[in-house]
C-alpha cells in the first residue's frame, strides 16, 4: 500500500486539496483521498508539488513518430500538409523503433491513454502490447472525390477491423471539412451511427479552411490544383468550414474536434443545434509549431465546452507530453487556473475517449495512475516555464 502526499492533490473531478493523501493499493486502485494530518508521517510518501491523475492525450498521430524535425516550425498548414505528403518515406524497422520511442515517451510524461489517428497498420502492434489505452481513429479522405469515396470506406474498414481483432477499441474518422466529400461522410455517419462510435475531425485549424469551404477560393483552392488534384465535383457551401462537420456527422453521437484554432462563438453556437455531443480537442504546441496561433480559449470558457487536449504528432510538435500543452495555453492565457488545465488534460478526455471508468481522476476504485507535479508556483497554483511531470505510478 502507498500513501502519498503533496503540497495539493488535483483529483480533476473535485476541487484541489492541500495536503491531500492518496491512499492506493499496489496494483495502484485509488482506496481513499485523506488528509496529511490523518497520519504519522513516516507513513507518508511526501512530495513537493501538485499531484495529478495520468494524462490523456487526446490526439495523436503515433504512426508518424520517424518525421521528427521534418518540417520546420512556422510553415503554415498547407505547407506543412505538402511536407508531410511528401516526406512519409522511411524503412518499416525505423517506423516501428520511432513508434516505440515515441509511446514510451509519452509513458515518462504521464500519459496513460491515447486517442490516436491511423492512415495505416504501423502502430497496431504497439499498441496491442497494452501499454497505453489506445482509442484508434481510423482516418479517412478522398480528396473531395466522390468517385473515391467508397474505396476509402472499405480500406479503412479493413484497418477497423484490424483493430478490432487487435482487442483495440477504433472508430472510423473523417480527415476534415477540406478533404472529405460528402459521399465519404454520408458513408463514415452511417457507420458510427450504426456503431454508437464517437469520432473524430480537424476543425477551423487555419483561415484558409473557410475561405475554401464557403468560396473555393484560396491557398487550399490553389492546393489542389498544384497538386494535380481534380476537385470540380465540389461545390462550395456559402459557409464556415464547421457547418459541413456539423451537417455530415449528425448522426454520430460523440465527436472530437480537432485544432479549433479559428472557431468563433457564432461556430461554437452553431454546434449546439443538434448533431453530436462535441469535445474541443486543443493541440496548442502543434497551433504554434505550424501556425504560430492559438484558439482562442475564452470562447470555449465562456460557452462551456468541454476541452481535452492533444499533441499532435512529433511532426508537429517538440514533444509529447500533454503537461508541456497546459503550460503553453498558461503562457498565454495565465488566467486559466491549474485545476481547470488538469481537467482538460486527464478527466475530460477519458471521458471523450469512454475510458472514464478507470482513468481520468483520482477516484477511490479507479487506477488511473498519479503524476508529480514539481517546479511549479505551489502558492498561486500556477504552472511555470519551470514546471516538469514526474510519474509516480
Amino acid at each position: 500500500m502507498r500513501r502519498i502526499t503533496a503540497d495539493y492533490v488535483f483529483t480533476a473531478d473535485t476541487p484541489p486539496l492541500k495536503d491531500g493523501v492518496v491512499v492506493l493499493n499496489d496494483d495502484g486502485l485509488v482506496l481513499a483521498i485523506e488528509h496529511k494530518s490523518d497520519f504519522d508521517p513516516a507513513e507518508l510518501e511526501e512530495y513537493n508539488g501538485f499531484l495529478v491523475p495520468g494524462f490523456v492525450n487526446s490526439h495523436c498521430h503515433l504512426e508518424l513518430s520517424h518525421m521528427q524535425n521534418v518540417m520546420s516550425p512556422g510553415t503554415g498548414l498547407i505547407p506543412f500538409i505538402k511536407g508531410v505528403l511528401g516526406k512519409r518515406d522511411a524503412t518499416n524497422e525505423e517506423i516501428l523503433d520511432a513508434i516505440a520511442k515515441r509511446e514510451q515517451e509519452m509513458i515518462e510524461a504521464g500519459i496513460v491513454a491515447v486517442g490516436d489517428i491511423a492512415n495505416v497498420s504501423d502502430s497496431f502492434a504497439q499498441k496491442a502490447r497494452g501499454n497505453l489505452a489506445y482509442y484508434t481513429f481510423v482516418e479517412l479522405f478522398d480528396l473531395l472525390n466522390p468517385k473515391e469515396a467508397q474505396k476509402s470506406f472499405d480500406q479503412g474498414k479493413q484497418l477497423y477491423d484490424e483493430l478490432l481483432e487487435k482487442g483495440l477499441k477504433a472508430a472510423m474518422a473523417p480527415h476534415a471539412p477540406y478533404s472529405v466529400s460528402p459521399e465519404l461522410f454520408k458513408l463514415v455517419d452511417a457507420f458510427n451511427a450504426r456503431n454508437k462510435g464517437l469520432t473524430s475531425i480537424h476543425n477551423q485549424e487555419t483561415p484558409e479552411e473557410n475561405e475554401f469551404m464557403a468560396k473555393k477560393e484560396g491557398a487550399f483552392n490553389a492546393f489542389y490544383n498544384d497538386m494535380g488534384i481534380d476537385i470540380s465535383a465540389f461545390e462550395p457551401t456559402g459557409e464556415r468550414a464547421i457547418n459541413t462537420a456539423i451537417r455530415y456527422i449528425a448522426q454520430t453521437p460523440k465527436a472530437i474536434f480537432v485544432h479549433n484554432t479559428m472557431t468563433e462563438e457564432e461556430d461554437i453556437r452553431q454546434t449546439r443545434k443538434g448533431g453530436p455531443q462535441i469535445y474541443w480537442c486543443s493541440c496548442p504546441n502543434a497551433n504554434l509549431y505550424i501556425e504560430n496561433r492559438l484558439p482562442d480559449y475564452q470562447a470555449f470558457i465562456n460557452n462551456n465546452c468541454t476541452m481535452i487536449l492533444g499533441t499532435d504528432s512529433i511532426a508537429s510538435n517538440w514533444q509529447l507530453s500533454i503537461p508541456e500543452e497546459m503550460k503553453a495555453i498558461h503562457k498565454h492565457y495565465p488566467d486559466i487556473t491549474t485545476e481547470m488545465l488538469v481537467k482538460w488534460g486527464t478527466y475530460n478526455g477519458a471521458e471523450a475517449l469512454g475510458f472514464e471508468e478507470r482513468l481520468g481522476s483520482i477516484t477511490p476504485g479507479k487506477t488511473p495512475g498519479v503524476n508529480l507535479i514539481e517546479n511549479a508556483d505551489i502558492e498561486g497554483r500556477k504552472l511555470t516555464e519551470e514546471a516538469s511531470v514526474r510519474k509516480l505510478i
